[in-house]
């Protein structure tokens, strides 16, 4: 009985100090860089966004942190750097762990990470997608210059008109991005089902959620293991999938009140009684703009049968594009709101979001709502396509 009992207790011990390792270390030498700092930002233990800095001496540096999990974190040389293309910045998975980190200045992507294991999956993954990505180059290449010019014409401020044309000869180029990211989705998707244990994992199904129907994103979710739907990411993932039950067939759709194009007030509240198409658009939102021909059909042909329109535009940034869009695409025949996000010091505030209500992750999404607030139909990424809704509404308006 005694040894059983030390067994135990030793075994607890163990098992309280795997629990409590929350300690990194990474120990860095910096090719081409003698002097300065380093800057590396992460999510500490308390889930707090941390920025730490490390002066570099003799092409070293060192951090040290805590974490409760791996995470993905970036290196930038400078914290004036925001673009994740600049060769000085470069994302990577960290662990609570002893590291070793080799960068060269001026070529942060190549780096080498030894010590994390979640760092080694994905690279095994980025292998077999390079030959992928080979293809894609030329592509990505092509839709860089164009969105650089796109964005000097916004900053020059040229004719609209202009500005509208560059930002449509960058959106086709990417669109051509389309194959080519499928085919890596699905070795995405096949790195999950094989690997319900792994942060990449979940960490994919995070930013694959755009992209998948809800009882996708559930059937992959169901398959972690409790450690990875306990995970930061696995949280975020269930909090998500509540969000798009909301905005799916079958919800009662969230009632939601703003201010309309026109300075009025606007209830969903109102409108019970009637098929209400809910819109998400942009007014920078290309293929959104592109819908609005079709859409103004079908609301010409609808609109005597009990059917309504509410554009739920992401522009409460810039109002003034958003009613000019409204105005060139003559679409101020439906209702118009903005979605109701608010930038603050500290980031958003979603209080009076409408998008949050219904899960909406890109542009365009629309939601077809019927005569009690049921919602029948989602069309969208995530959702189904432009020729079912156009059936839909025939099947319950009439053709």
């Amino acid at each position: 009985m005694k040894k059983i009992g030390l067994l135990l207790i030793v075994a607890l011990y163990c098992l309280s100090a795997i629990a409590q390792n929350t300690q990194f270390m990474i120990k860095g030498t910096i090719k081409g860089k003698n002097d300065g700092y380093i800057y590396l930002s992460y999510t500490d233990k308390n889930g707090q966004s941390k920025t730490d800095s490390s002066i570099i001496a003799n092409q070293s540096f060192l951090f040290k942190g805590e974490i409760n999990e791996p995470q993905s974190v970036s290196l930038r040389s400078s914290l004036k750097i925001r673009n994740m293309d600049d060769p000085n910045f470069a994302t990577f998975f960290i662990e609570p762990s002893n590291m070793k980190l080799e960068v060269t200045q001026g070529d942060y992507k190549n780096f080498s990470l030894k010590g994390s294991k979640t760092q080694e999956e994905l690279n095994e993954l980025t292998k077999l997608k390079a030959p992928i990505n080979a293809e894609l180059k030329k592509y990505t290449d092509a839709y860089r210059l164009a969105n650089d010019a796109y964005i000097k014409a916004v900053e020059a401020k040229l004719p609209q008109d202009q500005q509208d044309a560059l930002h449509k000869k960058a959106n086709d180029i990417r669109d051509q991005f389309e194959p080519f990211t499928a085919r890596k989705n699905l070795m995405d998707y096949a790195f999950i089902t094989k690997n319900p244990n792994s942060y990449i994992s979940v960490y994919f199904l995070r930013f694959r959620l755009s992209g998948l129907p809800l009882d996708s994103i559930q059937l992959f979710y169901n398959g972690f293991t409790p450690k990875i739907k306990e995970s930061a990411f696995g949280k975020q993932i269930q909090a998500e999938m509540e969000k798009l039950k909301k905005g799916s067939p079958g919800a009662i759709a969230t009632i939601f009140t703003s201010i309309d194009i026109n300075g009025q007030p606007l209830s969903l509240a109102d409108f019970k009684g009637k098929y209400v198409l809910l819109d998400f658009w942009a007014s920078w939102c290309v293929p959104c703009r592109e819908g609005n021909p079709h859409l103004k059909t079908l609301y010409t042909k609808y609109k005597d049968r009990g059917f309504e329109i509410i554009g739920i535009s992401d522009d409460d940034t810039r109002p003034e594009a958003w009613k000019n869009a409204v105005h060139q695409d003559q679409i101020g025949m439906w209702k118009h709101v903005l979605r109701g996000l608010k930038q603050t010091s500290t980031g958003f505030d979603r209080t009076n979001d409408i998008s949050e209500n219904f899960g909406i992750y890109t542009l365009p999404t629309k939601i077809l709502i019927d005569k009690d607030g049921k919602i029948i139909g989602r069309y969208g990424d995530g959702g189904e396509d432009g020729i079912a809704m156009d059936k839909k509404l025939a099947e319950v308006l009439g053709k």
